[in-house]
């Protein structure tokens, strides 16, 4: 090889050779054809270095074609097929996962009867939790009535420090309560958006729409949901 040969071109001819056993089929076996940069057919019997740029076809003895020796890539050309090649790799990936989601979502709901059940017994024990902490509010301004009521024998002076302290909890524990109750309520909203959004889905796939093929798939309800801060003791 001349010292002028570039770097690139030793490198694309090494390839070209290593074509010789492409499919596992010696070189000597068949008829090696193509056009190359200047439209001049050449025939050989062996892969043709001066068309490592493009596509090479292997004919039989009876000029039929044997199959066809994709061009040399280039590196550029190498690592946008393989960035090509991830992406799609990836996008199967993600329909194959939406695809299984959808028939998960499927054998868990049968039907919307099945559903409804399912919405319910996410909602209850919050439900139960956002009844208790409403007892207990109502039994904190129980509370504070008969204090308010006495701190009426101290217009203009300052509380007792047994009856301030008394306030002071009763107004902390009215403020964590009444905090707990707009958590609740919050956390109810976002279970029922979730169901709403799966029952969205769910309708489409009831309907003979095919798993994978109804949208970016929604948060699943399959968790239990978050627990919820318990109501304060009484």
């Amino acid at each position: 090889m001349g010292t002028g040969m570039s770097t690139g071109m030793a490198s694309r001819i090494g390839a070209a050779l290593g074509l010789l056993f492409v499919c596992g089929v010696p070189w000597a076996a068949g008829i090696y054809t193509c056009t190359d940069a200047t439209g001049k057919r050449l025939t050989s019997d062996r892969p043709i270095v001066d068309c490592i740029d493009r596509d090479q076809r292997v004919l039989n003895a009876d000029g039929s074609v044997r199959h066809t020796i994709s061009r040399t890539l280039t590196a550029e050309e190498r690592a946008e097929k393989e960035a090509r090649d991830r992406e799609a790799a990836s996008q199967n990936l993600t329909r194959q996962d939406a695809v299984r989601r959808d028939r998960n979502l499927m054998i868990r709901f049968p039907s919307p009867a099945a559903h409804q059940k399912a919405r319910e017994a996410a909602l209850n024990d919050l439900r139960t939790a956002m009844k208790t902490s409403d007892e207990r509010l109502a039994r904190l301004a129980t509370e504070r009535k008969p204090l308010m009521d006495e701190t009426e024998f101290y217009v203009g002076k300052p509380l007792p420090a047994k009856l301030k302290r008394q306030l002071d909890a009763n107004d902390a524990s009215t403020d964590a309560q009444r905090t707990l109750i707009q958590d609740q309520r919050s956390e109810l909203e976002r279970i029922n958006a979730l169901y709403d959004a799966e029952l969205e889905r769910l309708k489409l796939l009831w309907g003979g729409a095919q798993p994978g093929t109804v949208g970016a798939p929604v948060p699943s309800t399959a968790a239990s949901a978050p627990p919820t801060r318990k109501a304060a003791a009484k």
